[in-house]
């Protein structure tokens, strides 16, 4: 019976990161219907926007609970010999990322005071982890399913999903260069970012989906 239980232990632990990445998930959609954050554009504004609200506290549980789930989902799957030494060291960017950006909330331009170095660093860990995410579930997904052809399918689209989410900013970034105009004017930001987002916990979230013992 304690075989059994220990046997047991790492897919438990993988299915409590999967569940803390889905609370952080369900917690910013929340944000998005409840006042006075309902009145944040989805389409125009990033997610960033709810930590200069009231409801600063939910958004940056949200992210903790996501840094947490993401830790332990990488821990287990390092300590089940499926995550290689390269993809362990971009999880933890991206863990680390989302802990800065609970640090150094984005400049609230708002502010006529308000100073840029915690937005520079706020930028800088987005960008980091946004990309290092899926980059570590491509790195992965063979040595985490070399029995499960469908899964390593699974997790490579999803990763190269998210990283197509990222390409649209780079190519408004390149777009405005060249015409002076302002990037984040030329795409809807804010449904781009969430939508990279979402694809990238589910990403992870089939990554670290336990898999079944061959017989």
């Amino acid at each position: 019976m304690t075989t059994v239980h220990a046997d047991r232990r790492p897919a438990l632990l993988s299915l409590a990161g999967i569940a803390a990445l889905a609370l952080g998930a369900v917690l910013v959609l929340l944000l998005q219907v409840v006042p006075p954050t309902d009145e944040i554009s989805v389409t125009r504004r990033t997610i960033s926007e709810y930590g200069l609200s009231d409801h600063k506290w939910v958004f940056n549980l949200a992210l903790v609970l996501v840094a947490a789930g993401s830790a332990v989902a990488f821990a287990v799957l390092r300590l089940q010999g499926r995550l290689p030494v390269l993809a362990a060291v971009l999880g933890a960017f991206w863990t680390a990322g989302l802990l800065v950006i609970v640090a150094f909330p984005k400049t609230d331009w708002a502010n006529a005071a308000a100073t840029g170095a915690g937005g520079t660093l706020h930028r800088i860990a987005s960008v980091v982890a946004f990309v290092c995410l899926p980059l570590a579930v491509l790195v992965s997904a063979r040595t985490a399913f070399p029995d499960s052809p469908r899964r390593r399918l699974l997790a490579r689209v999803l990763a190269v999903a998210s990283l197509a989410w990222f390409a649209v900013i780079l190519g408004a970034v390149a777009v405005a260069a060249m015409t002076g105009q302002h990037w984040w004017l030329l795409i809807p930001l804010g449904l781009v970012e969430r939508g990279m987002a979402l694809t990238e916990l589910v990403a992870l979230a089939a990554l670290a989906a336990p898999v079944g013992r061959r017989r």
